[in-house]
């Protein structure tokens, strides 16, 4: 992933940007992580790029929340058994939103950015090693752990972009 596009927003929309990155900072400061902290900033970013960008309609408080169901959804915040956990329930209380309409922005969210379950884009980088579809490449048309490969193969999907990094 390029590193400078990752956050860059237009000039147009960086009110907009700046006023739900406020309300995800404080949360993930307060309830989760720097690594959702920073997802959200890249998710704000991305959203706040499309063409029309779906931040425009609703509120701040509404867009930061369903940014943070989305990233939760993608790993597995709802989860007691991960770390951090929240509840949805919990996560829309504590913003002020209701559940119905963080899911419902959530999805225009997941459907917008072309979002799955498990997706290595999105994913929390301490979570990333234990996560299938970031080591999933096709070599000769049938579909492998990259982990698995040979070290050659490795740094070849490394260099084109197909796996996060050249696992030791």
């Amino acid at each position: 992933m390029r590193r400078g596009r990752s956050e860059s927003v237009p000039e147009k929309m960086r009110p907009v940007c700046d006023a739900i990155l406020g309300i995800t900072d404080d949360f993930c400061h307060h309830h989760l992580n720097q690594e959702y902290n920073e997802l959200c900033r890249r998710m704000a970013a991305a959203l706040s790029r499309k063409r029309p960008s779906p931040l425009l309609q609703g509120t701040p408080k509404t867009w930061a929340c369903a940014i943070l169901y989305a990233l939760g959804k993608v790993n597995f915040l709802f989860d007691k058994t991960q770390t951090p956990h929240m509840r949805a329930d919990q996560l829309c209380s504590q913003m002020g939103v209701s559940q119905s309409t963080a899911s419902a922005k959530a999805k225009t969210i997941l459907d917008s950015l072309k979002i799955m379950l498990l997706d290595p884009r999105w994913c929390l980088p301490s979570k990333l090693e234990a996560n299938p579809m970031a080591w999933l490449i096709q070599v000769n048309g049938l579909v492998v752990d990259a982990r698995r490969r040979p070290r050659e193969v490795q740094e070849e999907a490394y260099r084109r972009g197909l796996i996060p990094y050249i696992p030791e």
